[in-house]
Parts: C-alpha cells; sequence; structure tokens
C-alpha cells in the first residue's frame, strides 16, 4: 500500500463510493441536503489537500483524507476507509500524514467536526490526541480539537 495525493481521475469514483457507504450512513442531512453535497463534492476537493492509500501508485483509493489549512488551523473536512480496509491502520496513517504536512506549514491545531452517531470516529480521534470541544446542534456534530 502506498499513500500519495489524489488523482481526480484515477481517484475520484473509489472517493465518492467511500463517502456514500462510510460516511454518508452516519449523517443525520436529509436525502436532499446529501444531494445538494454531492454535487459540491467535486469543487470541494479541489479546495483543499487529499491524500490517498492505494494498493500501487495507479490503482485507486481505499482510503483517504481530505482537509484545508488556514493559517495556523488544520481542518480535517472528510475521511473514510473501505470497510474491507479498516482495522489496518490507514485511517490513522492518513491523519498523521495531513497533521505532519499541516504542522510544517504552520498549522499549530487541528480540528474535525464528528457526527453525532459517529461512536467509532469519535473514539478514534479520541486516540489520536484529539478533544470534545463542544456540541453543535444543528449540524448534529462534534467539533474536536488537538494541538498540533
Amino acid at each position: 500500500m502506498i499513500i500519495r495525493q489524489r488523482s481526480s481521475k484515477l481517484d475520484d469514483g473509489a472517493i465518492m463510493k467511500l463517502i456514500d457507504t462510510q460516511l454518508v450512513p452516519l449523517s443525520h442531512m436529509s436525502e436532499k441536503e446529501i444531494h445538494k453535497i454531492r454535487k459540491e463534492i467535486p469543487l470541494r476537493m479541489n479546495r483543499g489537500m487529499t491524500f490517498v492509500i492505494s494498493p500501487e501508485p495507479n490503482k485507486p483509493a481505499v482510503a483517504f483524507i481530505h482537509f484545508l489549512m488556514h493559517g495556523e488551523l488544520l481542518y480535517v473536512d472528510m475521511m473514510a476507509v473501505s470497510s474491507k480496509e479498516q482495522r489496518k491502520r490507514y485511517g490513522q496513517t492518513l491523519l498523521h500524514e495531513a497533521e505532519n504536512f499541516a504542522a510544517s506549514r504552520g498549522c499549530k491545531k487541528s480540528k474535525v467536526m464528528v457526527d453525532e452517531g459517529n461512536i467509532k470516529g469519535n473514539q478514534f480521534y479520541q486516540k489520536n490526541g484529539y478533544q470534545n470541544l463542544r456540541y453543535i446542534l444543528i449540524s448534529r456534530c462534534y467539533e474536536m480539537e488537538k494541538r498540533l
């Protein structure tokens, strides 16, 4: 397995599948809201950085992390690992890669929003040094933060 930057032609189909199978089921958004966001994802992916894990350089992603950097803040936008590839530390590897990349560019803090029902996600981020800051009722998410 290798870590590399996203190649839109190679990875976007696999990333959309990961979003649909791993992230959408945990979301509390309506079908209408999900449909609107799905249409925005290609633009969203071009606004930040995306690292993927794939079996070989020219094979599609089996895991990805998408993040943005704003000044001293790293914001983890989305991360998912294929169900077949879970429990292999791919999520942790991608998270550390994004954190190291951001820290090398001056980021001091990392934030992520975790859906209210995503207990595994919340536990994952806690194991990786994140703390719950607050619950945001309107989006039904927990805001989590870590110092880099």
